[in-house]
């Protein structure tokens, strides 16, 4: 098993988002955290049987908020 770093966000009608570090372009959406997850793991699973998918990047540098 791989682990995965996903950013959470809240969008503007309440879903709950989830980027997956490292997959571009690998994201989903749901109402709940549990849903969330489960639908970021089936979109990592099918990310990943996907031939045309870009190169994953394995280093995680981080996140930071700054104020301007």
């Amino acid at each position: 098993m791989t682990k995965y770093t996903l950013i959470i966000e809240k969008d503007n009608d309440g879903w709950l988002v989830s980027e997956v570090v490292g997959l571009p372009g690998c994201h989903t959406q749901a109402k709940s955290v549990d849903e969330l997850l489960k639908r970021t793991k089936e979109a990592i699973m099918a990310y990943l049987q996907t031939e045309d998918s870009p190169e994953i990047s394995e280093e995680f540098v981080g996140v930071q908020q700054i104020e301007v």
